[in-house]
């Protein structure tokens, strides 16, 4: 009874959603632009799902490539949810947990637990998941484009056997804003026609709930950067053309120090943009992005000391934006070796070439670097249909940190920072 007054009155959907909701089949997979609320509509599908007695028996495991970007997106997505429908009856129907992070619907025994894909150690640990209750019949991967495909082939194979319940079924869900139309999630779901797989679309301008304001960000994306509008206002998959780093791989590797012939800092500042700063180490000409810290909305202090939890050395020099003097002394008050990067007319055209001829690996942790890199272009001339040498200032905040890293191994250290 709580159930049905709560949701019947409090919860909002949107009708583009209807058949994804409706949807059985075993692969789900949601492409769309940013605010077309795919994600926010999952989350309620699930909950509604979880808290029925209709579905006793269903467990749902929420995926990110890396497990602790869960607590500030599905996570916060789904309880969101739960206090819409449930409002003050909310701690009557769901249990939540912060650490580890876990809801149980309290009316059916159903659970949802959280977990990630960034290394060996992260996968067999999803290999070994069991339940009490039921077994594990849904799989939602939120940005999925950040996961290898062998991640969701892992995340496939543990959906099987024989289901408790008959109104269950088994069914893996894909959500995620479009990058290249080089990506593998592409050829393996969406050129591709098979009785086994739903594939959706949405935008902004269909989510009825959108505010006028992000109408007016889009209208103003669109106006300076047409292509990156195709791909984040409309959900389409990003052109081939334009991209101006083509020379990387997402890879597994070693990342400690002893590893490699250099290592360095590369901090781009930001506040309402992503404060980025990328650990990145060099040996035999190649470059390594090993690790990074990107945020938003924190200041100065905030980010010296998620720097110092994660344990970033004060013997490595970290190469800044000149732009904020402020905020590069607070850091040497910190302790740590931060110096401004010269900027000089042509220098972002000479640290791209430099990174053009060198090889570049990134390790999978890195989802927001690997994000910018799969869509960093140079700006087009519409007029003449050609590229130009400047890059879009767009979604490029860990790219300037990977190009004020390489200003010691490019210029030598005598004449690379500001003393």
């Amino acid at each position: 009874m709580i159930m049905e007054m709560t949701i019947k009155r409090k919860i909002r959907w949107n009708p583009i959603f209807k058949p994804v909701n409706e949807c059985r089949k075993r692969y789900r997979v949601l492409k769309g632009s940013a605010g077309s609320g795919k994600s926010v509509n999952i989350a309620q599908d699930y909950i509604k799902k979880l808290s029925d007695p209709r579905y006793e028996g269903a467990n749902l495991l929420v995926v990110r490539k890396v497990e602790e970007t869960n607590r500030d997106s599905t996570f916060a997505e789904l309880e969101a949810a739960i206090n819409r429908m449930f409002g003050d009856y909310a701690p009557k129907v769901w249990r939540i947990t912060r650490n580890p992070l876990q809801m149980e619907c309290l009316i059916t025994g159903n659970r949802i637990i959280f977990r990630g894909m960034s290394d060996a150690r992260q996968r067999e640990k999803v290999k070994s998941i069991t339940f009490k209750r039921g077994k594990l019949t849904w799989i939602w991967v939120e940005e999925a484009t950040e996961l290898a495909e062998q991640d969701i082939d892992i995340l496939d194979d543990r959906l099987r056997g024989e289901l408790p319940n008959p109104n269950l079924y088994y069914q893996i869900t894909l959500t995620f804003n479009p990058v290249s139309a080089t990506h593998w999630i592409k050829g393996k779901y969406f050129d591709v026609v098979h009785p086994d797989i739903f594939t959706h679309h949405s935008t902004y301008l269909d989510n009825r709930f959108i505010d006028e304001a992000y109408h007016r960000r889009m209208m103003l994306r669109k106006e300076r950067d047409p292509e990156g509008y195709r791909v984040y206002g409309l959900g389409e998959w990003g052109e081939l053309g334009g991209l101006i780093l083509t020379n990387y791989e997402v890879c597994d590797f070693d990342t400690s120090f002893p590893c490699f012939d250099r290592m360095t800092y590369g901090q781009d500042f930001g506040f309402n943009h992503a404060n980025a700063i990328l650990t990145v180490g060099f040996k035999d000409d190649e470059i390594f992005i090993c690790d990074e810290i990107y945020v938003y909305e924190k200041d100065t202090s905030e980010v010296i000391q998620l720097a110092e939890q994660k344990g970033l050395s004060k013997k490595i020099i970290m190469y800044c934006d000149s732009a904020e003097p402020d905020r590069i002394k607070m850091w040497r008050q910190a302790g740590y070796r931060a110096y401004p990067v010269k900027k000089e007319p042509g220098s972002v055209k000479a640290q791209i070439d430099w990174l053009k001829q060198h090889k570049i690996y990134i390790h999978p942790r890195c989802v927001n670097t690997i994000k910018e890199i799969q869509q960093w272009k140079w700006k087009k001339d519409e007029r003449t249909n050609t590229y130009v040498d400047e890059p879009v200032e767009f979604l490029d905040d860990a790219m300037a940190a990977l190009r004020y890293s390489i200003e010691g191994m490019r210029r030598g250290p005598s004449v690379s920072i500001l003393k």
